[in-house]
C-alpha cells in the first residue's frame, strides 16, 4: 500500500521483481500463511500506534518456508518453516531477510495454527500470567470472549485450572465456548454484575480482561473484587475506557493497559523463546488452537478482508502463499 485509509481503496496486489538469491547471512522465504487480525485493519487505516514507512506490504505476522540460503547460514535448511520477523510486511509471496534470529518451527504442527503464534497466543498468556498471580480454582472475567484472544484465554486458563467468566455480545455462543473449556458464558448487559455473581456463587474475581473499552470497561470493573486489576488490551467499541472514580479510590481497583509490542520490546530473547516453546507445545498437543473459517490466496486479499470484517464469523481468515 502507498497510503493509509480504507482497505478497499488503499490495498492492491502488485507485481514486483522477486529476489532470486539470498545474500550472505540471509535466507529467501516464501509465505506459507498469515492471519488477518484487527490490528491489521488499524494499521491499514493509519490509526495504529506504530505506523511503517510507505510504501509497505501489510500483514503483521505469519510463517514462511525457507526457499534458499545465503553463505554462512547453517542453522536453517530449505523447507524449514519459520516465523516471519516483526515488521517485515507479511502479505507478500517472497522475502529476503536476515537469517539471524530465525529458528525452524516443528514440522509436524499445522502451519496455519503456527501462523497465528506471534500475536494472540502470547497476548492471552501474558494477560493471564503477568498481572495477577492466579491460583488454580480462581476466576477471571473477560469481555469479547469470542474473539481470537478470548478463545485462547479460555483454553490457557482451563489448562492451568483457572475458571473463566466469558462475556459476549450476542446469544448463541455459549456452546462453542464451553467446548473450549469456558465455565460461564453470559451476554453483556446492564445487569451483568448480578448475573455474574449468581453464576459464580459470589466468588472473588481479581482479574478482568477488557478488549471492548467504552462502557464495557465499567461493567467488568463492577464485577470484580476490591483491589482487582482491570487490564485493557483492545478497543472494539472505539470508545475510551470508562471507569468510575469510586471504583478507583473507594474500591481500590486499578485500570491498566497491555500491548504485546511492549512485551516484545522488554522481554529477553530467552523469555520470548520460553513463551513460544510453551505455546507451541500446547498447539502440538491440540490443547490450544484457533478455528480457521477460510483461507484465501494473496491475490484475493480484498475478498479476504471483506470476509474477515463480517460479524458472526466462526473463525479466523488467513491469507496463504506458495510456501504452504
Amino acid at each position: 500500500m502507498e497510503r493509509f485509509g480504507d482497505p478497499a481503496e488503499v490495498l492492491a496486489c502488485q507485481e514486483l521483481p522477486e529476489p532470486d538469491t539470498a545474500g550472505p547471512g540471509e535466507v529467501l522465504l516464501q509465505l506459507a500463511a498469515s492471519p488477518i487480525n484487527p490490528a491489521d485493519f488499524f494499521l491499514i487505516q493509519g490509526i495504529y500506534a506504530i505506523l511503517p514507512d510507505l510504501p509497505y506490504a501489510a500483514g503483521m505476522e505469519g510463517v514462511a518456508r525457507v526457499a534458499g540460503r545465503g553463505e554462512g547460514v547453517e542453522h536453517l535448511a530449505e523447507g524449514d518453516l519459520v516465523l516471519l520477523p516483526p515488521g517485515v510486511g507479511a502479505w507478500r509471496e517472497q522475502f529476503r531477510v536476515a537469517a539471524h534470529g530465525l529458528q525452524p518451527l516443528p514440522s509436524d504442527v499445522d502451519p496455519l495454527q503456527l501462523s497465528m503464534l506471534a500475536v494472540n497466543p502470547p497476548t492471552a498468556l501474558m494477560l493471564l500470567s503477568s498481572v495477577v498471580d492466579l491460583e488454580p480454582g480462581e476466576w477471571v472475567i473477560q469481555n469479547a470472549a469470542n474473539s481470537a484472544v478470548g478463545r485462547y484465554v479460555i483454553q490457557l486458563a482451563k489448562a492451568r485450572g483457572v475458571r473463566t467468566v466469558n462475556v459476549v455480545r450476542r446469544d448463541g455462543l455459549a456452546e462453542s465456548l464451553q467446548k473450549l473449556g469456558a465455565d460461564v458464558v453470559v451476554v453483556d448487559g446492564e445487569d451483568l454484575v448480578e448475573r455474574v455473581s449468581a453464576a459464580t456463587n459470589g466468588a472473588s474475581i481479581r482479574l478482568a480482561l477488557d478488549a471492548a473499552a467504552g462502557s464495557g470497561t465499567m461493567r467488568l470493573a463492577a464485577c470484580v473484587s476490591d483491589g482487582a486489576a482491570i487490564v485493557n488490551y483492545g478497543a472494539l467499541s472505539l470508545q475510551p475506557c470508562q471507569i468510575s472514580p469510586m471504583q478507583l479510590f473507594f474500591e481500590r481497583k486499578r485500570l491498566q493497559g497491555f500491548w504485546i509490542a511492549d512485551w516484545y520490546a522488554t522481554a529477553s530473547p530467552e523469555q520470548i523463546e520460553s513463551v513460544f516453546r510453551e505455546l507451541i507445545a500446547e498447539i502440538s498437543a491440540g490443547t490450544l488452537r484457533a478455528d480457521v473459517e477460510a483461507t484465501y490466496p494473496l491475490a484475493d486479499v480484498q475478498a479476504a478482508l471483506e470476509h474477515s470484517a463480517r460479524s458472526g464469523r466462526a473463525g479466523k481468515v488467513l491469507l496463504t502463499g506458495p510456501g504452504l
